[in-house]
């Protein structure tokens, strides 16, 4: 039977990828953007593209009423001048939405590590989205908790080509599970279309295994032709001003070095693996069909 189903974040890593995949399974698929890119990517696919800001609340029960089902979550703002602020701003209107429209049923999309609250940088406020969506009464939620994203490693992509290394300020040689988005966008568009649970539920998504981030540069170097990529761990406060220097907040590059120290702690390694938690997609295969040929077209 085919749903309705609202997707916030659809320019995202995660997001976009919920879209295809129920719009190819037949779906009435909303998105919010204000993004013009959104509604150009989507233009030729039968999804509802609504004009706005996820922080409209107005907007958003609209959305959501009438809805089966809906996909939220506190995208990255990397300019934000206090990060924890903003993703109030957007989890409290999408709360408020679902309060308003009558939906019931929302996958959230949280992070592996957000059973800690503090000492974890970014995901410290999906943490707290967690316990607010837990309190709202007779409607079934799923946090998604997934690993550390392999499609992260797009983002050095720059420091390879200009300097010839990956970097990092995370422990280089510490295994924590890494997962590709687009075995998370199976999850999640699973869930959204099927309503199968009940309640409030966690659902980690955890990959195939777990890797170092020196086991992920051999990886990706080996990917792109450069078998010999050295990985660097980089200074706190060279990588922070880094950041900075791209147009990044200090407090959210306070964050992001937050969160990648902190890896080294076992906040990634808190969920047991399972067969039913882990996800196809290798190191390998992210590295074959995703990162090489984005680091050639870069």
């Amino acid at each position: 039977m085919k749903k309705t189903i609202v997707v916030l974040g659809a320019t995202g890593k995660v997001g976009g990828k919920i879209a295809d995949i129920l719009l190819n399974e037949g779906h009435h698929v909303k998105l919010i953007a204000r993004s013009k890119d959104l509604e150009k990517r989507f233009s030729q696919t039968e999804a509802e593209v609504i004009p706005g800001d996820i922080t409209d609340t107005d907007l958003l029960s609209a959305a959501f009423k009438d809805a089966d089902s809906a996909f939220i979550l506190l995208p990255p703002n990397f300019a934000a001048p206090n990060y924890r602020e903003f993703q109030r701003e957007v989890g409290d209107a999408a709360i408020e939405a679902i309060k308003r429209s009558g939906l019931k049923y929302v996958v959230n999309l949280s992070s592996a590590g957000a059973h800690m609250h503090e000492g974890n940088g970014l995901i410290a406020g999906l943490a707290e989205q967690e316990v607010k969506l837990n309190q709202l009464k007779d409607i079934n939620v799923m946090h998604l908790r997934p690993a550390y994203f392999l499609d992260n490693a797009l983002l050095n992509i720059n420091l390879i080509k200009d300097r010839g290394i990956n970097g990092t300020t995370a422990d280089t040689d510490h295994q924590i599970p890494m997962v590709a988005t687009s075995d998370v966008a199976v999850v999640a568009a699973k869930a959204l279309a099927g309503l199968d649970f009940n309640g409030k539920v966690v659902r980690p998504v955890l990959g195939d295994r777990n890797y170092s981030f020196t086991e992920l540069t051999g990886i990706i170097g080996k990917s792109i032709g450069k078998p010999d990529l050295q990985l660097v761990q980089l200074p706190v406060e060279q990588a922070k001003a880094g950041m900075i220097s791209l147009g990044i907040s200090e407090n959210v590059a306070e964050d992001i070095v937050n969160m990648e120290t902190s890896l080294k702690n076992g906040i990634m390694n808190y969920q047991q693996r399972t067969t039913e938690n882990s996800s196809p997609t290798s190191a390998e295969a992210f590295a074959k069909d995703v990162f090489a040929p984005a680091y050639h077209a870069a």
